[in-house]
């Protein structure tokens, strides 16, 4: 189904597989209301084509070697805030949803999406209205769900020791490294487990390590 407008949509195509981009080049043309603006097969050639072409949307891939589709997107919307963008892609994790919306793109669709849900994304996008796929929908409330990584509310002091701990060094040997008493560091230490919400010391050095809470 197709809908009449005095001008086509102008489509432009950024994907670093020229297979992606053949077959959404095919796509476009079985509706007359969208047209092949250009095609790209990188983040930075993305941004040297929109200023040639001015597409009307852009049908972006998120992971691609060297700048990614979030960093183009960003780029392009700051140029060219006119252009609106769409992240097409074959990942829902959170994190790159939220990326994705946070550096201007107004839509975020799965590369399995059927081609008249994408055409309607498109139509959508030109209209200026938001398309998320179900799944990147949900993606985006869980990560927004979530509590915040442990460790962001130890202080300087408590990051200090927390370190010395995961070198091994116990209370007695970490106070004379920062020459405090050892009644100093047990407190730092029993604030430390309190925050992030585990029994011993054992446990802090392994959450410390694991969520990489020690540089």
């Amino acid at each position: 189904m197709t809908i009449s407008a005095s001008q086509p949509i102008r489509v432009m195509l950024v994907d670093d597989h020229t297979m992606v981009r053949r077959g959404l080049a095919t796509f476009l043309k079985t509706f007359d209301d969208l047209q092949l603006a250009g095609e790209a097969e990188s983040g930075e050639a993305a941004i040297q084509l929109c200023a040639e072409v001015l597409p009307d949307v852009i049908l972006m891939d998120m992971v691609m070697p060297d700048m990614d589709g979030a960093a183009a997107t960003r780029a392009i919307r700051q140029q060219f805030p006119q252009v609106q963008v769409i992240a097409l892609t074959s990942f829902k994790e959170g994190e790159l949803v939220k990326h994705a919306l946070e550096a201007g793109a107004i839509g975020y669709l799965l590369k399995d999406v059927s081609a008249d849900e994408l055409a309607g994304a498109i139509r959508a996008a030109h209209a200026g209205r938001v398309t998320l796929s179900p799944e990147a929908a949900q993606a985006l409330v869980e990560t927004s769900n979530q509590p915040p990584a442990p460790g962001l509310d130890l202080t300087e002091r408590e990051l200090e020791v927390l370190a010395l701990m995961v070198e091994g060094l116990n209370n007695t040997q970490i106070a004379g490294r920062l020459t405090v008493s050892p009644s100093t560091i047990k407190s730092h230490v029993s604030n430390i487990l309190a925050k992030l919400g585990v029994a011993s010391r054992t446990e802090a050095v392994s959450l410390a390590l694991r969520n990489r809470i020690i540089r």
